[in-house]
Parts: C-alpha cells; structure tokens; sequence
C-alpha cells in the first residue's frame, strides 16, 4: 500500500520538465545559477551546524562520564 502511494506522488519525466519550465519563468535565467549558490551555502551552514551540534552533544557527554567516573571513585576511596 505504502508503495503505490509513493509512486503515485513522486513526478515523472513531464511533470519534471513543467516543473523546470515554471522555474526558468518565475526567476530567469541570471537568477538560476544566484538562487542554486544560495541553496548550497544553506545546506553548508545546516550541515556545519549539524556536525557541531553533535560534536558538542558527544564532548558533554564524555564530560558527564569523566565526572561520574571521578565521582564514583571517589566514593570507594
């Protein structure tokens, strides 16, 4: 079921071209090649902010093992 669903949103070959065809319309093409270096620098600066969310989520949590392992040893001593 999930799969017929699937196929029968995604466009295909025409639907494709009326999709390019509108945007050529709608922003030209000087403002194409502007509007895709756009894009990309978004995704960079999202993936940049991915990549340093995770790596301060991974340095708090080896920070929160330090401290508990610090602590725990110094309740055995």
């Amino acid at each position: 079921m999930l799969s017929i669903t699937l196929l029968l949103s995604m466009p295909g070959g025409s639907e494709w071209i009326l999709i390019i065809l509108a945007v050529l319309i709608l922003f030209g093409g000087r403002k194409i090649p502007e509007f895709m270096r756009g894009l990309g620098r978004g995704v960079r600066e999202f993936n940049d902010a991915k990549d340093s969310a995770k790596r301060e989520l991974h340095e708090g949590m080896k920070e929160k093992e330090n401290t508990t392992s610090t602590t725990t040893a110094n309740k055995q001593a």
